[in-house]
């Protein structure tokens, strides 16, 4: 049997969706500073692939690892968990 690591999963905010069957979608995190301690927030953006079109700017949603879709598309819409509209 093969020990594989589980898909991993993010949740962020769609940033852009002007391309067709993908979307940017916006992810934010806080990191602890080694030395200060102090909570630092960052963000990157991934670039999703939305089969049906179903996300739009602003829905919250919810995207999986997957492997590589195109040059820099390396996710994939799992689910639109709130809606902007």
């Amino acid at each position: 049997m093969e020990d594989r690591r589980p898909n991993l999963t993010l949740t962020g905010v769609v940033v852009s969706d002007k391309m067709d069957k993908t979307c940017v979608v916006l992810v934010n995190r806080l990191v602890k500073h080694p030395v200060y301690k102090k909570y630092i927030r960052r963000r990157a953006k991934f670039m999703a692939h939305d089969e049906k079109n179903i996300a739009h700017m602003g829905d919250t949603v919810e995207i999986i690892q997957s492997r590589p879709l195109s040059r820099l598309k390396r996710w994939r819409l799992t689910k639109v968990l709130a809606s902007q509209a």
